[in-house]
């Protein structure tokens, strides 16, 4: 029943994969762990086993505990909807959509549900490890805070503040924090660890010296840069690996302004028989591209505004008249439709927009989240497969009697009459080994032998033995309290 919180200097520092690795060290150590994020920011959602939803990451983090991801386990998930607003989640449930402005004033009320979350995961297990948010020094954010220090020092929770030596300027990060913060809230900080140094790490000695001096806080280490990284999932978009192949299946996925649930995407960019492209704005469609995928958003509407401001819907309509193929998932399938339409303005306000029409579908918006995962058999392969929903509207027409798979003996998605388009809003169905190579042997790939979720399990493994070797982890664990 004790806690420890690692911080960062900054966002992208490295803090999910860091408390991934240590929730699986702690783990092998025999101790009951879990993960918790007070607060999170993402449109890359998990679906967990009590019907709520959190961020990806604490997903992952799940996972190296030997847990199925809970509500409790990222009690606040903000989901950017355009860029000055998002929805606010709590303990699993959306709250509400406000301003940045507005949840300044909204923030301090859902500490107590953050409290409420981390006693229930400190009560039920030997030790809680605490993701921050962003970073302790955006003292501008300090009032009201339920991510970083509000947080720790309401739970009275121990910190270490983690800096990325990769992005430079790492003593600075490092002596910057301590100097700008709170004296009572840098009273917390039990020290620090450097992540992402690349080649020799002795040539940091001094550097390191320097900063445990200037601070009086020990350091735990210098973790080298983690080359398997890639293999797990990401959070980001921006941090999706695609491994440089010549040859292979070309996948081009549509790097959408609010991409959301984008884990579809590991899975195949592991596959060795396939060549995975993340298209962002202004680039055109490739030439060779064998098949595209549009992923889900969190605001479908205002996606298929920036999708048609690059130019991306008549590349993709030439696609297909080239005889090329087209995966929608769950927004995306959305957009592939006739209209899109928000008479109660859901997304923003009110109104219909126009789809690329490729698929005889129309989609209404209302406001009933359907969060929940699923049992599905793929209708042109006959594959089973393990999926999850987590989505606004519904959709119907036409195409909607040619299903992409079928749920509880009730038809979902669509394909179009001549086979190349489909639409579902069913997520995570790469994950499965199964529906994987049956979908890609549609295409005549001979997809690769390893199971994902295997491959994810051992890149865990190798985080945590990675981390064994270059942090003093015990010392770590001890500042637990």
């Amino acid at each position: 029943m004790t806690a420890l919180m690692i911080q960062g200097t900054g966002s992208n520092v490295g803090k999910s994969m860091l408390v991934a690795g240590l929730c699986r060290a702690a783990r092998k150590r025999g101790l009951s762990v879990a993960p918790f994020k007070p607060q999170n920011m993402s449109n890359n959602a998990a679906v967990t086993v009590d019907g709520g939803e959190i961020g990806r990451a604490q997903a992952l983090q799940a996972m190296a505990s030997g847990l199925e991801p809970h509500t409790d386990m990222n009690p606040v998930l903000l989901k950017p909807e355009t860029d000055v607003g998002s929805q606010v989640v709590v303990q699993g449930k959306r709250m509400t959509t406000v301003k940045a402005r507005e949840y300044a004033k909204l923030k301090p009320s859902l500490m107590a549900p953050v409290l409420d979350s981390f006693s229930r995961l400190k009560a039920n297990h030997d030790l809680v490890l605490v993701e921050g948010a962003g970073s302790p020094a955006e003292v501008n954010l300090r009032a009201g805070d339920i991510a970083n220090m509000g947080f720790a020092r309401a739970a009275d929770c121990p910190v270490v503040l983690v800096g990325d030596i990769d992005r430079g300027g790492v003593i600075a990060q490092v002596i910057g924090t301590q100097a700008v913060i709170d004296e009572a809230d840098a009273a917390l900080v039990r020290g620090f660890l450097i992540n992402r140094f690349r080649g020799d790490p002795s040539l940091f000695d001094d550097g390191y010296a320097l900063i445990e001096k200037q601070t009086g806080w020990r350091g735990f280490g210098v973790v080298p840069w983690f080359g398997e990284a890639w293999r797990l999932p990401a959070e980001d978009a921006l941090d999706i690996a695609t491994p440089n192949r010549p040859n292979g299946l070309h996948i081009v996925c549509l790097k959408l302004s609010r991409i959301a649930n984008f884990d579809d995407l590991d899975p195949l960019a592991q596959e060795p028989g396939v060549r995975l492209t993340m298209l962002h704005a202004g680039q055109p469609l490739p030439a060779d591209t064998d098949v595209v995928i549009i992923p889900g958003s969190k605001s479908t509407r205002g996606d298929l505004q920036f999708l048609k401001q690059q130019g991306w819907d008549e590349d993709v309509r030439a696609h297909v008249r080239r005889d090329g193929h087209v995966l929608g998932i769950c927004g995306g399938f959305q957009m592939l439709g006739r209209v899109v339409d928000d008479p109660e303005g859901i997304e923003g306000p009110a109104g219909a927009t126009p789809g690329l029409g490729l698929l005889q579908v129309d989609t209404l918006m209302f406001d009933d989240k359907r969060l929940t995962t699923v049992e599905a058999v793929h209708m042109p392969s006959g594959q089973s497969f393990q999926g999850y929903e987590i989505h606004i509207g519904r959709s119907d027409g036409p195409d909607r009697a040619r299903p992409f798979a079928r749920v509880a003996e009730q038809n979902e998605g669509a394909i179009s009459a001549d086979g190349r388009v489909s639409g579902s809003y069913l997520h995570g169905m790469f994950r499965d080994d199964g529906f994987r190579r049956a979908w890609l042997a549609g295409f005549d790939v001979s997809p690769g032998n390893a199971s994902y979720t295997a491959t994810v399990e051992a890149t865990l493994d190798a985080l945590a033995d990675h981390l064994e070797e270059h942090l003093d982890i015990n010392a770590l664990l001890a500042c637990a309290r």
